[in-house]
C-alpha cells in the first residue's frame, strides 16, 4: 500500500501526494471532506500533462464519497491540500476485471488502516470497521462475503457494506464497497444509521445477485429500521435500493428494533424472510413470506416464527434458517435456526450477546423444535450467517462481541474461520471448512506438547491438535501471552478457557459437564478457536490487542496424551 507524503521540496508545507500508476478505464473510488466548515475541500488529478481532473468536498462534519474515472490510464498524482481536505480512503479497480483482480488501495489514514499481522490468516476489511457477515453466499460460482463497514476508521459508524470474493472461504480479493448510507443520512452527519446487516440470493432470473438489507435512521418516525432490496447484474455494484417493507407488523408490541432479513427458499418454494425483534413476551424473530419467483416484492407477515424469553434479550439479531440433514422439501430434514441475543446475559457466568441454534422440522409456516444449544460457549462468534453450498452448510460469524467494543472504542476486528454445520448421532456439530488444513505450513512439533514440555512459535499463526487416551482425563494447555493469562482446561467442572487481563474481571467461559477426547485449537493474531471432538463443542475468543501467543504447555497426566501435532499456518 502507498501512503500519501509529502515530496520533495514541498515537505514543509501541507501538500500531499498520492502516486498511481492506472491501466485504461480505471476507476477511483475516494473519500474525503472538507477540514473547514466554511471553505470546500478538493484533491485534484495530474498527469505528465498536468492538470485534467478534481473531486470536491463541501461537507466538513462528514466524510464523502466520490468517483473518478480515468479513460486514459497511465501515471498519476492525486493531491490536495491536507489544511482543507482529509483523504481516509482512495482505492482503484477496472470493472471489466474487479471480481478476478479486486481492488488496489492507493492510501488510507493511519487511524484506519489494518494491522500488518504477517501469516495472520483471518479475514479482515482492507481498510476501517468491520462487524456483521452478510450475503454470504456463492454468486456466480466463488463465494462471497459481504460486511457491515465503515470506511473512515477503526470505530463504529455509518453503516456500509463491504465486499470481498473468494475460491475457498479463506483466501480473498477485497472488492469495492458495495451499499452506501442514503444520501439523507450523509447529509445529516447528527443522525446515525446506514445500511444494516442483511442478506442475499442468485437472481432466479439470470446472473447476478438480489440484496435484501435494513436501512437505519435514528430518530426516523415513525420507522426507524426499513427493509430495503437492490440488484446488482455486474456482483460488485448495486443499484438503487428500493423499500420492501416500510413498517414493522401491528399489533404484535413490537419495539422499534425491526432488522436484519435473511431470505431464503422454504419448503413450499416460496422465498421466506426473517427479521429480529423485540416485543412484550421476549425477543422474536419474525416470519414473512412472497409468491413473487424474483422476491422483488409482494411480502406478507406470517407471524413470529420463535419467541425467546431466555438470557434477557433486548432483541434477537441476525436469524438464519436452514437444512441440515436432507433436501429442503423433505418434511423429515432438520433445521438450523440461528440467531443472536442481543445484550443477552447468562447470569450463571456472565457471558454476554449469546448465540443460539434451534434444531428442528420447519414446513415454510412454523418451526418445531426438538433441541437447543449455544453456538458458541465463548461468545465471540456473532451475527452468524450460513447458507447452503450446494448440499453443505457454510457459514461463518464476526469474530467479536458488543460487550467489548461500541461507537467509541478503536476495534479492529475479524471474521471467524468458516464453518459447516452437521448433525452426528443427534448432535449438531460446527468444525471449521475442510480447506483449514491448506493453511499448515509445517509441522513445528510432533513430541514435545504431547511430553509436557514448552512448545515455541515463530509468529501468531498456529493450529494445535491432540488427543486424549480417554474422553474426560484433565489437562491445562497453557498459552504464553504477554498481556493475557490465557489457557483452555479440562477438569471435573467441564472444559473451560482461562482468559484473565489485569484489572478486568472477565465471564466464566466454561462447558459444564463437557468431557472431551479430541480438541483442535487455531491460534491468530487477536484472537483464539476452540473446536472439541470434531465441532461438538466450539469456543470463540477474540484477544485484545495483536500481540502473538508465544507458546504453549501441555499439563496431563503421564500417558494421557498419546498424540499431539503443532502446525505453523499461513494463507
Amino acid at each position: 500500500m502507498a501512503q500519501s507524503g509529502a515530496s520533495g521540496p514541498q515537505e514543509a508545507d501541507t501538500l500531499r501526494i498520492i502516486p498511481a500508476d492506472l491501466p485504461v478505464n480505471a476507476t477511483l473510488h475516494l473519500w474525503l471532506k472538507a477540514v473547514h466548515a466554511d471553505k470546500p475541500g478538493s484533491v485534484s488529478l495530474h498527469s505528465a500533462n498536468g492538470k485534467f481532473g478534481e473531486v470536491q468536498a463541501v461537507n466538513a462534519e462528514e466524510n464523502s464519497f466520490r468517483i473518478y474515472h480515468v479513460f486514459g490510464g497511465g501515471r498519476i498524482e492525486l493531491r490536495y491540500d491536507s489544511a482543507e481536505t482529509s483523504v481516509s480512503v482512495a482505492y482503484w479497480f477496472t470493472a471489466a476485471d474487479v471480481l478476478e483482480t479486486g481492488i488496489t488501495v492507493l492510501h488510507t489514514n493511519p487511524v484506519n488502516a489494518p494491522p500488518d499481522l504477517p501469516a495472520g490468516y483471518h479475514f479482515r476489511p482492507p481498510f476501517g470497521w468491520m462487524n456483521d457477515p452478510n450475503g454470504f453466499g456463492r454468486f456466480g460460482g466463488r463465494p462471497h462475503l459481504f460486511y457491515q463497514h465503515y470506511s473512515h476508521g477503526r470505530m463504529w459508524n455509518n453503516m456500509h457494506w463491504g465486499h470481498a470474493v473468494s475460491s475457498d472461504y479463506l483466501r480473498w480479493r477485497h472488492l469495492p464497497v458495495f451499499l452506501f448510507p442514503s444520501e439523507e443520512l450523509s447529509a445529516r452527519p447528527d443522525k446515525r444509521g446506514g445500511a444494516f446487516s442483511g442478506s442475499a440470493i442468485p437472481l432466479p432470473s439470470g446472473p447476478g445477485i438480489r440484496v435484501f438489507f435494513t436501512e437505519k435512521m435514528s430518530e426516523r418516525q415513525p420507522e426507524q429500521e426499513i427493509q430495503m432490496s437492490a440488484v446488482s447484474a455486474d456482483l460488485f455494484s448495486a443499484g438503487e435500493a428500493s423499500v420492501i417493507l416500510p413498517h414493522r407488523p401491528e399489533g404484535e408490541g413490537l419495539t422499534l428494533d425491526f432488522r436484519d432479513p435473511y431470505v431464503f427458499k422454504g419448503p413450499d418454494g416460496r422465498w421466506k424472510m426473517l427479521l429480529g425483534s423485540q416485543s412484550d413476551e421476549g425477543g422474536v424473530i419474525l416470519l414473512y413470506e412472497t409468491q413473487d419467483p424474483q422476491a422483488a416484492g409482494g411480502w406478507t407477515y406470517l407471524g413470529k416464527l420463535m419467541v425467546e424469553t431466555r438470557h434477557s434479550t433486548t432483541a434477537i439479531e441476525c436469524p438464519c434458517l436452514l437444512p441440515l440433514d436432507g433436501g429442503a422439501t423433505d418434511p423429515a430434514t432438520r433445521w438450523a435456526l440461528i440467531y443472536g441475543l442481543m445484550n443477552g446475559t447468562d447470569e450463571r457466568t456472565g457471558r454476554q450477546n449469546l448465540t443460539m441454534v434451534d434444531v428442528g422440522w420447519f414446513d415454510g409456516r412454523e418451526f418445531s423444535r426438538e433441541f437447543c444449544r449455544e453456538l458458541d460457549f465463548i461468545t465471540d462468534n456473532y451475527a452468524f450467517q450460513a447458507f447452503m453450498d450446494g448440499g453443505n452448510p457454510v457459514g461463518i460469524g464476526w469474530l467479536g462481541n458488543w460487550a467489548d467494543t461500541g461507537p467509541a472504542i478503536d476495534f479492529p476486528s475479524a471474521m471467524t474461520l468458516p464453518r459447516t454445520l452437521k448433525l452426528e448421532d443427534g448432535q449438531l456439530l460446527t468444525p471449521p471448512i475442510g480447506a483449514a488444513e491448506s493453511l499448515r505450513s509445517h509441522i513445528i512439533d510432533r513430541t514435545r506438547l504431547a511430553a509436557g514440555q514448552t512448545v515455541s512459535f515463530v509468529n501468531g499463526a498456529v493450529e494445535l491438535l491432540f488427543e486424549l487416551r480417554e474422553a474426560g482425563l484433565p489437562f491445562d494447555l497453557t498459552f504464553d501471552h504477554p498481556e493475557v493469562a490465557l489457557g483452555l482446561v479440562q477438569d471435573e467442572t467441564g472444559l473451560w478457557l482461562r482468559y484473565e487481563r489485569q484489572g478486568r474481571t472477565a465471564p466464566r467461559y466454561i462447558v459444564e459437564g463437557a468431557q472431551v477426547r479430541r480438541v483442535r485449537i487455531f491460534l491468530d493474531y487477536g484472537s483464539i478457536e476452540v473446536f472439541a471432538d470434531d465441532g461438538r463443542i466450539a469456543g470463540t475468543k477474540r484477544i485484545a490487542g495483536f500481540e502473538p501467543v508465544r507458546s504453549a504447555r501441555l499439563s496431563a497426566a503421564p500417558d494421557a496424551v498419546p498424540r499431539a501435532t503443532v502446525w505453523a499456518l499461513r494463507l
